[in-house]
């Protein structure tokens, strides 16, 4: 156990699942789009999803368990109506998804074993906040209380006596962590990987530093941005970080 909290997209949580049950592959960046399109075949940079491998099996598996997260949900609050969703929101929707669907190599299945939060401040982004909206058309008084999960994130922040980030890419994910620690006076460290360039004036490509203007990291905190490809850096910074030391 390394991190005590994930702050990630709904993207995260549809692909961790996806692959748990079915495959990926290698593609090129420079692939025919319209000719993948006609044979079923999603591009993700240079990964190649079949709809098979996604949308069709996300519905397949979350939409019956969602089923049985809704009964067990009304019989454990013995409350109806919006009153039996109070406090469940992204962060125990994963938990429940993890000890029922995640496998081994899932993340969704480690962070329910080891009841690490992850927050997806962006849930209904993606297919599975797809999964969420046609089940509520089946149950209309079926809610996520995404303030609760702002609750844990307050909770967890100002707590701490430390606070340290990892930060691989940008957008909801960087923010929310960023966002959070500015009320504690802001991040005692961070690592950011990154390969959006700083002078669009996003968010992805904000430098670390622009973020001590805002009071979201400390002055004096260690901070490193690091331009490259995640896919490829973040492999190496793990066996690196837990790896058994070698002597000189």
């Amino acid at each position: 156990k390394m991190f005590n909290v994930v702050s990630t997209t709904c993207g995260t949580l549809d692909h961790d699942i996806a692959r748990a049950y079915k495959h990926y592959y290698h593609g090129s960046f420079e692939l025919d789009d319209v000719e993948l399109g006609q044979h079923e075949l999603m591009r993700l940079g240079n990964v190649i999803v079949p709809n098979a491998s996604y949308g069709e099996i996300i519905e397949a598996v979350v939409l019956p368990v969602l089923e049985d997260i809704y009964n067990d949900r009304l019989a454990q609050t013995e409350k109806t109506g919006a009153d039996a969703w109070l406090g469940f929101g992204s962060i125990h929707l994963v938990w429940e998804l993890g000890e029922r669907i995640g496998t081994p190599d899932s993340l969704i299945y480690w962070a329910a074993k080891h009841r690490i939060p992850v927050c997806i401040p962006g849930i209904t982004d993606g297919s599975i906040g797809a999964q969420l909206f046609m089940f509520r058309q089946k149950h209309r008084d079926f809610h996520l209380d995404t303030l609760a999960d702002e609750q844990i994130m307050s909770d967890l922040t100002w707590d701490v006596e430390t606070s340290n980030a990892l930060m691989v890419g940008g957008g909801i994910s960087k923010h929310h962590v960023i966002w959070w620690n500015q009320y504690r006076g802001g991040l005692d460290s961070a690592v950011y990987i990154t390969t959006a360039p700083e002078h669009d004036g996003s968010l992805s490509g904000a430098r670390l530093r622009e973020a001590i203007s805002w009071g979201k990291m400390r002055p004096e905190a260690p901070h490193v941005c690091v331009e490259g490809d995640a896919s490829l850096l973040l492999p190496l910074l793990g066996s690196d970080l837990f790896s058994e030391p070698h002597e000189a």
